[in-house]
């Protein structure tokens, strides 16, 4: 085991602020294309699919509404079940490593029981269907091409494991890391990909490289972060992680307010603490909400807000805006009435007069990005707490 490494100074929770917001295109957007921001910005989270434009939006210029739905019929941009058995949408370049990554966490283990079928016949199974998704694929069409499969290959899966997975459409065993989704005809637009198709690449890097890949993306896009965080964003046990940053040579390390060793990329902006930061809008299930441990997620969201933020009756994570870096609000954009785009802002403390009227046009021009055929575009800005 490596000797763990001496941390060089330590960071206040400020500083830490604005080296997310520098990486993460919310100080300055970012000039880049869709599938090159995303390469910066790391992995989005995309359970939800309206967070894609804004997400975007919000962290690059210029940003054509239309532009995240081009990177994706392009194939620059893929969507899929990856880190934590979640969908995110990551560069195609990226997503052999995130995938290998993904496919080696526990979340991706989708057998029910300790005892599992023999391995040839799977990864047959597993071969014919990426050749049977060369095209899209329903999951109607997945399901009845595995259940064919099962009735010419008796005795592969055992009967438990053949009601666990018939219970759940067999989506433990449809959401491995190398299916990605994509619309069943081929249009990508504002409607949620449901079909299901191989990935371009269906093989990826050695693990160990795959590994240190995917965690240099967290460091370059979530950085300075805590092994225990980017464990908990990729889906892995802590102990790996641990071996595998305190290996990375050139790493550099900090501490932050709490004692812990964080890890950095040597070149990675680390702006200093006294730079202003606009406002922004952050779309649901945003990833920098997500990036770190759920009690170290106060380098951008402050405590009193946690609960307004991530819902846990529903598992829900609202889009909130940023004042002065960190989360100040939430958000909501509706978009039922075909004249009129309403975005409504809700204060969870007071606004400060300097950055009132910044937020109404960020709010106002986040409307147009929303629905840009609607009439009018107003905001609603509801009274703070």
């Amino acid at each position: 085991m490596d000797e763990p490494k001496t941390a060089a100074r330590t960071l206040t929770r400020r500083e830490l602020n604005r080296a997310l917001l520098a990486r993460q295109g919310l100080l300055d957007r970012l000039p880049l294309a869709p599938a090159a921001a995303v390469g910066r910005v790391g992995a989005l989270q995309m359970q939800y699919w309206p967070s894609l434009g804004p997400a975007l939006w919000s962290r690059t210029t210029p940003c054509p509404p239309g532009a995240p739905f081009a990177a994706h019929a392009s194939g620059a941009l893929l969507t899929g079940t990856l880190l934590r058995g979640t969908i995110h949408t990551v560069p195609a370049a990226d997503h052999p490593a995130y995938a290998v990554v993904t496919g080696a966490s526990a979340v991706s283990q989708w057998r029910n029981r300790t005892d599992p079928p023999p391995a040839a016949p799977v990864a047959e199974l597993r071969a014919e269907l990426l050749a049977h998704t060369a095209r899209p694929r329903t999951v109607a069409e997945v399901c009845a091409f595995i259940e064919s499969w099962v009735a010419r290959n008796p005795g592969v899966f055992r009967d438990a494991e053949l009601r666990y997975q018939r219970e759940r459409g067999w989506r433990p065993f449809c959401g491995k890391v190398w299916l990605v989704r994509v619309p069943r005809d081929g249009r990508w637009d504002g409607r949620t990909p449901t079909a299901l198709q191989a990935a371009p690449v269906t093989e990826g890097p050695e693990p160990d490289e795959a590994l240190r890949t995917v965690i240099r993306r967290h460091l370059a896009a979530f950085g300075p972060a805590a092994a225990e965080d980017v464990a908990n964003w990729i889906g892995w046990n802590l102990t790996p992680v641990r071996a595998a940053l305190r290996a990375m040579d050139d790493l550099v390390v900090f501490a932050d307010e709490a004692g812990r060793m964080l890890y950095d990329l040597p070149d990675a902006p680390r702006p200093g603490p006294d730079v202003e930061a606009p406002v922004r809008l952050l779309a649901w299930f945003d990833s920098v909400l997500l990036a770190y441990r759920p009690a170290h997620r106060d380098r951008i969201l402050p405590d009193r807000h946690r609960d307004e933020v991530f819902c846990k009756r529903n598992g829900q994570v609202r889009a909130s805006f940023l004042v002065d870096g960190m989360v100040a609000g939430i958000w909501s954009v509706d978009a039922t009435r075909r004249e009129e785009a309403v975005v409504t802002l809700t204060p969870l403390e007071p606004v400060p007069r300097a950055a009132r009227d910044a937020l109404l046009a960020e709010a106002e021009a986040m409307a147009r990005f929303c629905r840009p055929d609607a009439l009018r575009h107003r905001v609603h800005l509801e009274e703070a707490p």
